[in-house]
Formats: structure tokens, sequence, C-alpha cells
């Protein structure tokens, strides 16, 4: 049974930082490609960033530069690091794998909330 659990998340002004963790069950991270999503409200899900099982990473454009993914496969856990955070980051972040291989494991998410 695969368990994706996502923390991390808050109320953060703009411009700041937060670090959200994403811890799995079992090796998934050294198995899967992974990555971290987002939806805000009335919108539709989104890719944010990928990082596959060799460590390549890839970035939607409007987080480029500013989000870091990162695994750690000892300790099962997936971080995005973000910085110069904005208003329109605002969503619940979620993680999972960008194939849908793992569709029917998705976890509570994190609520991020960029505001003044």
């Amino acid at each position: 049974q695969v368990q994706l659990v996502e923390s991390g998340g808050g109320l953060v002004q703009p411009g700041g930082s937060l670090r959200l963790s994403c811890a799995a069950s079992g090796r998934i991270f050294s198995i899967y490609d992974m990555a971290w999503y987002r939806q805000a409200p009335g919108k539709q899900r989104e890719l944010v960033a990928v990082i596959t099982t060799g460590g390549s990473t890839n970035y939607a454009d409007s987080v480029k530069g500013r989000f870091t993914i990162s695994r750690d496969n000892a300790k099962n856990t997936m971080y995005l690091q973000m910085n110069r955070l904005k208003p329109e980051d605002t969503a619940v972040y979620y993680c999972n794998d960008p194939l849908g291989t793992l569709k029917n494991y998705w976890g509570q998410g994190t609520q991020v909330t960029v505001s003044s």
C-alpha cells in the first residue's frame, strides 16, 4: 500500500520561503520519478516540478528559478524548497508521480498561502 504524506505548508508573506516535505511508505522515490503538483481554488491541478530517479529536475516556467525539488531516498522523503513566494503560488500542494502510475494514492496535500 502506497502512502504519500505532504507537510510543511503555512501562511507566508510575499517574498518569503517555505520548505515542503513528502514522506512516502516504502522505497517509492528510488523506483519512480516523482513530482510536486499544486491546485489553486477554482483551478485545475498543475505540475510544478519533477525529479527523476536519476536526479534530473524540471520545473514549470512559473516557478523556475524560485523552487527547488530534491529527494532523499534513504529517508523516503522528497522536498520542495520554495523561495521568493508570490500570492499566485497560493494553492494546496501535493506529491505524486508525473506519469499517473500512482494516481490512486493522492495524499491530503499541504496548504500554502502567500499573503500580506
